[in-house]
């Protein structure tokens, strides 16, 4: 199948009709056979699970599972800012004068990103982190930062997908698709973590109760599987740690960089 017609079809299948019929299956109880299936194509980590595989009652909740305690450790230096997610990086940098250059070829800008929020200004000159979420990957978020939730926006739109293909042969995905906007304020400045949806993620759902404030790696929200998180520092305010690019892999809680007073 030429790029040409794959594109087309995914511009056609990129309704958010298609991704409720998916959800639904997925939240139904015939859904369940699949899971043993769903963890041997993905090599899923199924022992990390906090429930024993058959617990389990759909393909959705399988697929949201919350870990057992400890899988997972938290960066806790108070200038740190961790990964929210267990995730493959697909896009890092400096971004330039509101944009963010070379996202697997393609540039962004903050304006669109945001939904030309006035916190734009804010990320100008700031620093991002596109993490991709595959299949295989733990799918809650939790916030990078200690800090106070202080505005969330939902964002409708596509529901393109966001793998490879997705990222190099459609256009600009991550501003056009479905996202959940949370802005959180800490000691040292503002982050806004940005959860792209993406074809056959029937919704992207915020903890309930979501608190007012969250500790460094705190439940934030999770998705109803795979996708990506486009996380944003501002202007002058992080510095990324040495020895992450394009095509690391990070679990959720390890160190991404520390924050530095706003110059």
């Amino acid at each position: 199948m030429s790029k040409s017609l794959f594109r087309l079809l995914t511009e056609l299948s990129s309704r958010k009709t298609v991704s409720r019929i998916t959800g639904a299956f997925a939240k139904s109880r015939w859904s369940r056979g699949f899971i043993p299936r769903f963890i041997k194509a993905y090599g899923i980590a199924a022992e990390e699970a906090e429930k024993a595989v058959h617990e389990y009652g759909t393909l959705n909740e399988f697929f949201t599972r919350r870990l057992k305690p400890g899988m997972r450790s938290v960066a806790m230096e108070p200038d740190t800012m961790v990964s929210p997610v267990d995730a493959l990086i697909t896009g890092i940098g400096y971004i330039q004068d509101g944009t963010l250059l070379n996202v697997k070829g393609q540039d962004y800008t903050v304006e669109e990103l945001l939904n030309r929020s006035p916190r734009v200004v804010n990320y100008k000159n700031g620093f991002f982190f596109v993490l991709y979420l595959s299949p295989t990957d733990y799918h809650r978020i939790h916030s990078p930062v200690a800090g106070d939730i202080m505005e969330k926006e939902h964002v409708p739109g596509k529901v393109y997908p966001v793998n490879e293909f997705g990222l190099t042969q459609m256009r600009r995905v991550l501003s056009r698709n479905e996202r959940l906007i949370t802005y959180i304020q800490h000691e040292l400045g503002e982050v806004a973590v940005v959860k792209v949806g993406a074809l056959n993620v029937s919704s992207i759902q915020y903890v309930q109760p979501l608190p007012k404030r969250l500790a460094r790696g705190e439940e934030l929200a999770y998705f109803e599987f795979g996708s990506t998180v486009v996380l944003l520092a501002e202007t002058g305010t992080f510095e990324c740690l040495e020895g992450l690019s394009v095509g690391s892999r990070v679990r959720m809680g390890e160190a991404l960089g520390r924050f530095n007073k706003k110059r």
